[in-house]
């Protein structure tokens, strides 16, 4: 091959080239093409939201007695925990039981994940009693559930049902 035929196959191969690395360095492509990304969420506030979400999806199903929503909710470790006493006699689904009230006061974040305290209303018979408690939301895998459950003012680590007892004074 002579010279010039060398650097025309050389301008050539640049000339067809050039548009994919142009588009490969994000220069020249079109921006309709692609969707803007979203802004991601701080990971505080994200780990607040679903936080909220898992413990409000658990309040819910106490209120309505719907033990397998409840369970959804939990880590998948206290799930064999949570079936022996959930709705046993000391446990969050207990047939003589009612939660007429349950609100998200505050979350927080602590030593085992997302502290979230409640305030749940218990009626047993015609006494209505008001139970703070703090659950711990914690991520596992790509998911959050709950880990734990406790009375107001200590936090939430794991129990082997899953539940605390709630007792009706």
């Amino acid at each position: 091959m002579r010279p010039t035929h060398r650097r025309l196959a050389a301008t050539a191969a640049g000339l067809v080239l050039l548009p994919v690395a142009l588009v490969g360095c994000g220069i020249g492509g079109d921006a309709k093409d692609e969707p803007a990304a979203k802004p991601q969420r701080a990971p505080a506030e994200e780990a607040a939201t679903r936080s909220r979400e898992r413990v409000q999806a658990y309040l819910d199903a106490m209120t309505a007695k719907d033990v397998a929503a409840g369970r959804s909710q939990l880590c998948a470790l206290l799930h064999d925990g949570f079936d022996l006493g959930a709705t046993g006699p000391n446990g969050d689904f207990a047939d003589h039981f009612q939660v007429p009230e349950a609100a998200i006061t505050d979350i927080r974040s602590g030593p085992l994940g997302q502290e979230v305290s409640v305030s749940v209303s218990v009626t047993a018979g015609k006494r209505t009693v008001a139970r703070p408690l703090v659950f711990t939301v914690t991520r596992d895998g790509s998911d959050w559930c709950i880990a734990g459950e406790a009375p107001g003012g200590t936090p939430a680590a794991p129990t082997p049902t899953g539940v605390v007892p709630t007792r009706a004074s």
